[in-house]
């Protein structure tokens, strides 16, 4: 295992901040369709056999990216390479703002998705900035901006369509984009490539690297997992909030969304936990938050087991928390562990790690809608606590120490 130092300058706190607010509004360009997709696909004329490529195109096209852009990371000067993408991923917000075809619409998701992908090229290029014995701090603020972003997207974007209709969410989002552009292009550095091979070398290298790093195969099975359970949840909450005894409409909804944002101020407290050689001990209490979580989220959603629903929508807003806790502390700690692994392959790695838990994401709501369609919200918590288990079971049976930082004297 190779755990050579980067760059043992520390970031400046300003970049830090930013990329931590760049990744939080980058990945909303992902989600910003999802509470809009019956607005956006009546007023494009979309058949019902294609309405579900509103929201997914864009998550196909961030797979894409996963594995056919972020590696560039290890190619391309970073700097040139992230400045480049963004500039993309604000030109097809915009072209999606506009009164475009259907198809035309379709491909500016497409691309999106792809294009936001940025977001895994900004964090390894903090993690080479930044200190080894200071990464995962940095890294756990720059995550819990992501996460925010993730949470906040489909409360903003109603809002925003609310108000001024679903053109005006992507172009204030194109908007924002435009502006963390000028922003990033005036604080970031130059940092040059550490590789010089051909670019279908650089995609062929990925199964390779998969097999060396045992470290990141058991980090992305772990993260998998907990997002897996928390897109079930996620995936199928709103629907269980919207029958009775709950009732609650969109804007209750989006309310309990915000109140799991709470949760992902376990990431600089996982980073530091990290730093501080506790990475096990804090995984074990991730996977552990997980569990808890699913178990609460069933017990909530069975309202008759409370005196009054007010009661058991407490219980399910402290699941929503302890799960958001659970997934982001492990994605943290996942994310700094293999930042310490290769230098010259950092984005690489990042692109399998973000690639392996997006799909895990994928398969948490397809089993979701499955165990929803057969057996209700039980059927839901039963999938997620499968999820949750199975993380705790890889963090206990864990082979791979943490990466150790070396300590330079001052």
């Amino acid at each position: 295992m190779n755990t050579a130092s980067a760059v043992s300058t520390p970031v400046a706190q300003a970049p830090v901040l930013l990329f931590a607010l760049a990744t939080g509004v980058i990945v909303q360009s992902l989600y910003v369709a999802q509470p809009l997709v019956g607005v956006i696909a009546q007023s494009l004329g979309l058949p019902a056999a294609v309405v579900s490529l509103v929201a997914t195109l864009a998550l196909l096209g961030y797979a894409l990216g996963l594995f056919l852009l972020v590696p560039l990371c290890d190619l391309v000067e970073n700097r040139r390479l992230v400045l480049a993408t963004l500039a993309v991923n604000a030109l097809t917000l915009l072209v999606a703002a506009l009164p475009v075809s259907a198809p035309a619409f379709l491909a500016a998701s497409l691309l999106t998705g792809f294009s936001a992908t940025v977001i895994q090229m900004l964090i390894p290029l903090a993690a080479a900035m930044t200190a080894e014995a200071e990464r995962g701090r940095v890294i756990g603020n720059i995550t819990s901006g992501m996460m925010l972003g993730i949470m906040l997207s489909r409360p903003l974007s109603s809002v925003v369509a609310g108000y001024l209709g679903w053109h005006a969410s992507y172009a204030v989002l194109a908007g924002s984009i435009v502006v963390l552009l000028i922003a990033l292009a005036r604080s970031m550095p130059s940092l040059p490539p550490r590789q010089r091979m051909a670019y279908p070398a650089l995609l062929s290298s990925l199964a390779a690297l998969w097999r060396a790093e045992p470290l990141l195969r058991e980090r992305a099975l772990s993260v998998a997992l907990c997002f897996g359970a928390f897109s079930a949840f996620w995936g199928m909450v709103a629907l269980r909030l919207a029958a009775a005894p709950f009732g609650l409409h969109a804007n209750g909804i989006a309310l309990f969304a915000l109140a799991g944002v709470s949760g992902a101020i376990s990431a600089p407290l996982a980073g530091r936990l990290g730093d501080a050689g506790k990475a096990r001990t804090a995984t074990l209490a991730a996977h552990a938050c997980v569990v808890l979580a699913t178990l609460l989220a069933w017990l909530g959603g069975n309202a008759k087991l409370f005196v009054s629903p007010t009661l058991a929508l407490a219980t399910l807003v402290v699941a929503a928390i302890l799960l958001d806790a659970g997934t982001i502390g492990d994605l943290t700690l996942g994310r700094r562990e293999i930042n310490l692994l290769r230098p010259e392959a950092r984005g690489r790695i990042n692109g399998l790690y973000t690639g392996v838990f997006f799909v895990g994401g994928a398969v948490g709501s397809a089993l979701a809608g499955f165990a929803w369609a057969r057996a209700g919200w039980d059927g839901t918590c039963v999938a997620a606590l499968g999820f949750g288990l199975a993380a705790l079971v890889s963090g206990l049976r864990r082979r791979v120490p943490s990466p150790r930082i070396a300590v330079c004297a001052p």
